[in-house]
C-alpha cells in the first residue's frame, strides 16, 4: 500500500485527462553541478530497459489483484513513492507500438534541496531532476527485467525514453492529478519523476483520482500517521535539519578517540582479496556444492536477478586512483571540513541512509588482486563510507533466511554502487582521484572504514558494524579520493556492554556459526568471531531461501520507528543497569517474529533461467530454548592469515579450507585482555 494514504482519496473512472508537465527543477544548473555525473550513470541504466523474456511462464497466482500488489510492493521495496496500474489505449503511444496490455507507472519523489548557504548547494542545486530520474530509471529496469523473468515481455519507459505518454498514464493510474498546468502527487509538495513499464502480464487496474479530490491531508489521523504510514509533519520537519546531518540524530552520540574495540594495527597482516570466503568459494576451497551455488546463491529469486545487471556494469565506473585535470574548477577546496559536509549532502541527497568519513589506512587494503595475484598500493587516504538501509519493512515480514534475502542485499548493492558511483565521477570531474569500492569490486575492507567512521560499534554479529539507529541491516559502499576531508570519530553507544550480555543473534543463528563465548583476538581486531566456514557454506548452500541474514532480522537493535528506536537508544546509554531488561523485553514482545501482514513476495526459484516453485521455504520464527543446547556443542573455527592462501596463488587454483587447523586455532586464540596486557 506504500507509505502515503492514497487509498483514502476519492476515485472516479471517468475522470478527466489533461494535457499538462511534469514538475521541473526550481533551480538552474551552475558549473560544478551534479548533471554530467548524472548523465553517465542514466546512459547505462537506460540500455537495460528491454530485453528477452525468460522461456516460460512463473507460476504465478491466478488473482490479478494479488499480482498487482506483488508488483506495488516491489516497487515500493525500491523505493517508488507512489504507483498504479492501468491498461494501454492506442492513445498513449507516443512513438512506435507494443503488443503490451497493461502499463505500471510509479513516480519517484525529488530529495530535499538544500538552501544556497548550505555545503553543496553549489552541486546540488539544478540536479534534482536529473538525480530522481536516474532513480526513477533505476527502479523501472529492474521492474522489467523482474516480469521478464517471470516469463512476459516488459519494456521500462523513462523522461527522455518513452514510447508511452507518462503523464496521461499516470493520471489514469491515479498516482497523481493535474492542477494549475502541472501534475501533483498526494499530500506532499515535492517534485518527482515518472516512470513505467509496459507488459503483456494481466493485472488489476487502478482509477483515477476524481477531479473534485483534495490532495491535501483529509484529517488529523492521516496527518499523523496513524494508518501506518508517513506522517504530514515529516515534509517539513526534515526542511528544519540540514541535508549533510541526514535523517539519523548520529551527532548526538558519544564520539571517542579510538573504536570500542582493539585494534593492533601494527599486528594486522594484509590479505589477498583471494583469502574472501566468496572468492574461496568460487576457487572450490569449499567444496564442490558451495562453488556451484556461488555464481547464483544471492540472485535465485526473479527480484535479485534483475538487479545483478545494473551492479556488475557499474563496475567498469568506480574510477582510478590517478589524478585528473578539473573540468571547471572554479571552488575553494582548502576547507576540509566544508568539504566534509558537501561531501555528505551529496551522499543524502543521492539517497544513503548515513555517511561517515575516515583517514584510509594502508592495513585497510587488500594486499593482491584475487584473478592474476597483482599488488595492490593503498593509495587515497580520505574514506567515504556510506550505509543503505535493507528495509525494515520487508525484514518484519521475513524470517531472514527466505527466498527475499538476497534481494534485500542486492538491492543496498545497486543502490550504494550507483550513489558513490556518481560521487566518484563528480569528484573526478571536479580534478580529484577517486575510486568507490561495492560489493562488487573494492580494495579496502569495509567492516574497519565503517567502524573507524563513526558509523556503529562492532556487534556479537561479529563481521558486521551495528548502527544505534538501524541496527544491524545496513549495506555499505566506499568512496576513496585525495579530496581533502575532515575525519569522523568512531562511536561508543553502549554496544559491548549489550552484546556481552545478549546472545539472540547466537541463539537464532540457523547454521551455529555466532559465538555464544567472549571476544578474541583475530589478526590484530578484538571481535566476537563467527565461523566464516558454517555461515558462508549455509549462505551459499540454503536451497530454502536465497542467502541469508537471519542474525539481522532478530537482532534487539533492529527497529523501524525513529522515535521509539532513539527513545530505547537513549535508556540503554544513560541506564546503564537497564540493558538487560530491554533485551529480555525484545523476547517478550516477540521481536523478530515474522510479521504476515509485511509478507508480499512470490516465493520463486530461477532454474535453467526460469522461475519455478521452489522445494521449499524457511518459516523460522524465534526458538528461546536453543541457547544451552547450541551453547554446550558450539565448535568454532576461524582461519587466520597463515591459514589462508597464499598471495601468489591465484582462483585458478583451489586450497581446501583446513577445519582442523581451523578449529585449533580459534581454541587457542588470544583473549583480548591479555593483549592488551602485553601491549602495555
Amino acid at each position: 500500500m506504500g507509505d502515503l494514504p492514497t487509498e483514502l482519496l476519492a476515485r472516479d473512472a471517468h475522470a478527466e485527462e489533461i494535457k499538462v508537465e511534469s514538475p521541473k527543477d526550481q533551480y538552474p544548473a551552475g558549473p560544478n553541478s551534479l548533471n554530467d555525473a548524472l548523465s553517465i550513470y542514466q546512459t547505462l541504466f537506460e540500455q537495460y530497459l528491454d530485453g528477452e523474456k525468460a522461456n516460460a511462464c512463473a507460476p504465478l497466482p491466478e488473482n490479478l489483484s494479488v499480482r498487482t500488489k506483488n508488483l506495488k510492493a516491489s516497487a515500493y521495496f525500491l523505493d517508488a513513492t507512489l504507483a498504479g496500474v492501468c491498461a494501454i489505449k492506442p492513445t498513449d503511444f507516443v512513438r512506435g507500438d507494443l503488443k503490451h496490455t497493461h502499463a505500471f507507472i510509479f513516480l519517484v519523489e525529488f530529495s530535499r534541496e538544500p538552501k544556497s548557504e548550505e555545503p553543496g548547494a553549489k552541486w546540488l542545486h539544478g540536479s534534482n531532476k536529473a538525480r530522481t530520474d536516474a532513480r526513477a530509471t533505476e527502479v523501472a529496469v529492474v521492474l522489467a527485467g523482474y516480469v521478464r523473468a517471470l516469463g512476459y515481455s516488459a519494456r521500462g519507459h523513462v523522461a527522455g525514453n518513452t514510447l508511452l505518454n507518462l503523464e496521461a498514464l499516470a493520471q489514469r493510474a491515479g498516482i497523481v492529478r493535474a492542477e494549475n498546468g502541472f501534475l501533483k502527487m498526494p499530500f506532499l509538495k515535492n517534485g518527482f519523476a515518472l516512470a513505467a513499464i509496459s507488459t503483456d502480464l494481466p493485472l488489476e487496474i487502478d482509477l483515477p483520482i476524481a477531479s473534485d479530490a483534495s490532495l491535501d491531508w483529509p484529517d488529523s489521523d492521516a496527518y499523523m500517521g496513524r494508518h501506518g504510514t508517513r506522517p504530514g509533519w515529516e515534509e517539513s520537519e526534515a526542511l528544519l535539519r540540514p541535508l549533510h546531518l541526514g535523517r539519523y540524530p548520529m551527532e548526538t552520540l558519544k564520539r571517542v578517540p579510538e573504536p570500542t574495540t582493539l585494534i593492533i594495527r601494527e599486528e594486522i597482516i594484509r590479505n589477498s582479496k583471494r583469502a574472501d570466503l566468496f572468492t574461496r568459494a568460487i576457487s572450490g576451497d569449499l567444496g564442490e556444492k558451495a562453488k556451484v551455488q556461488r555464481m547464483r546463491f544471492a540472485t535465485k529469486h526473479p527480484l535479485a536477478s534483475a538487479m545483478t545487471p545494473l551492479i556488475r556494469n557499474m563496475v567498469p565506473l568506480q574510477g582510478s586512483y590517478e589524478r585528473l585535470v578539473p573540468v571547471n574548477q572554479n571552488e575553494d577546496f582548502s576547507d576540509a571540513q566544508r568539504n566534509a559536509d558537501s561531501i555528505k549532502a551529496l551522499a543524502h541527497f543521492l539517497g544513503a541512509d548515513l555517511v561517515g568519513i575516515c583517514e584510509a589506512e594502508p592495513w585497510m587494503f587488500y594486499s593482491h588482486e584475487a584473478q592474476q595475484g597483482k599488488p595492490i598500493e593503498p593509495s587515497h587516504k580520505h574514506c567515504i563510507v556510506i550505509l543503505l538501509d535493507q528495509g525494515f519493512e520487508t525484514m518484519e515480514g521475513a524470517s531472514g533466511d527466505d527466498w527475499i534475502s538476497g534481494a534485500q542485499s542486492m538491492r543496498g548493492y545497486m543502490r550504494g554502487a550507483f550513489i558513490a558511483g556518481v560521487m566518484g565521477a563528480h569528484l573526478r570531474r571536479l580534478g580529484f582521484s577517486s575510486r568507490s569500492h561495492t560489493n562488487a569490486e573494492s580494495d579496502i575492507l569495509h567492516i574497519p572504514a565503517t567502524l573507524l567512521a563513526g558509523l556503529g560499534e562492532l556487534s556479537r554479529i561479529g563481521e558486521l558494524v551495528l548502527n544505534p539507529f538501524i541496527g544491524p541491516r545496513s549495506k555499505s559502499v566506499l568512496l576513496t579520493t585525495d579530496l581533502p576531508l575532515a575525519f569522523d570519530q568512531p562511536i561508543d553507544f553502549g554496544l559491548q556492554s549489550v552484546c556481552n550480555m545478549c546472545l539472540k543473534c547466537a541463539r537464532e543463528c540457523p547454521c551455529n556459526a555466532i559465538p555464544f563465548g567472549p571476544k578474541v583476538m583475530f589478526n590484530g581486531y578484538e571481535i566476537w568471531k563467527p565461523d566464516v566456514e558454517k555461515c558462508g557454506k549455509y549462505r551459499l548452500t540454503n536451497m530454502k531461501g536465497s542467502a541469508c541474514g537471519r542474525c539481522m532480522k532478530t537482532c534487539p537493535y533492529n527497529r523501524e520507528d525513529l522515535v521509539e528506536s532513539t527513545r530505547l537508544l537513549e535508556l540503554s546509554i544513560q541506564v546503564p543497569s537497564a540493558r538487560r531488561a530491554l533485551i529480555d523485553y525484545d523476547d517478550q514482545i516477540g521481536a523478530g517474529m515474522r510479521n504476515s501482514f509485511k509478507r508480499w513476495w512470490f516465493d520463486l526459484e530461477i532454474l535453467n533461467g526460469v522461475c519455478v516453485t521452489p522445494s521449499g521455504v524457511n518459516e523460522r520464527d524465534l526458538n528461546l530454548d536453543r541457547t544451552h543446547k547450541l551453547a554446550q556443542n558450539q565448535k568454532l573455527a576461524f582461519y587466520p592469515p597463515h591459514l589462508q592462501p597464499a598471495a601468489h596463488i591465484t582462483t585458478a587454483t583451489t586450497v581446501p579450507l583446513d577445519r582442523q587447523a581451523g578449529l585449533e586455532a580459534y581454541a587457542n586464540a588470544e583473549k583480548p585482555h591479555q593483549a592488551k596486557k602485553r601491549k602495555n
